[in-house]
């Protein structure tokens, strides 16, 4: 893509979404293990093992590997002194400006995952939606939020 933004999100949230993909994969083991005790007590033909551990590999594999490493190549964000451009997507890459004078509140969260890589994300609350930038490295957040919160302030004065 031509002319996207420039800012990437911290590699570190590669390692986070991996954490999460592998607690999802975990709860979808969790579930074919109970087909498999399932089908070994109601005597269920034996191939369905199979279709459980393939079904368990490519989960792994979707939500471990592949999805959040399109994820992270894709996520992108620039802050300028009228707008926010945010990209992001998996399958459909979506882009987004958020023009500055609509922006009414920056907020920084941090979860125990993210708290643990030293990660924050940040919310951009407007009066029709709220926009995050996610893993983004804490002092890095704390200072996009403060810049985001001057600029808005100073788009709203000018009108």
């Amino acid at each position: 893509m031509d002319n996207q933004p420039k800012n990437q999100i911290s590699r570190k949230g590669l390692t986070v979404w991996r954490v999460y993909g592998s607690m999802e994969t975990a709860v979808i083991a969790l579930i074919a293990i109970g087909a498999g005790v399932l089908t070994y007590f109601f005597d269920w033909p034996q191939w369905l093992y199979a279709v459980y551990g393939a079904v368990i590999l490519l989960f792994g594999f979707l939500l471990i590997y592949l999805f959040p490493k399109i994820r992270w190549q894709r996520w992108r964000y620039e802050v300028r002194e009228q707008e926010i451009e945010l990209q992001h997507g998996l399958f459909v890459v979506t882009r987004t400006l958020v023009p500055m004078v609509r922006v009414q509140h920056v907020d920084t969260e941090q979860g125990p995952i993210l708290r643990k890589y030293d990660l924050a994300e940040i919310s951009i609350s407007t009066a029709a939606t709220t926009h995050t930038i996610p893993a983004l490295v804490t002092a890095e957040a704390d200072e996009l939020r403060a810049r985001i919160s001057v600029l808005a302030r100073v788009a709203e004065d000018d009108v």
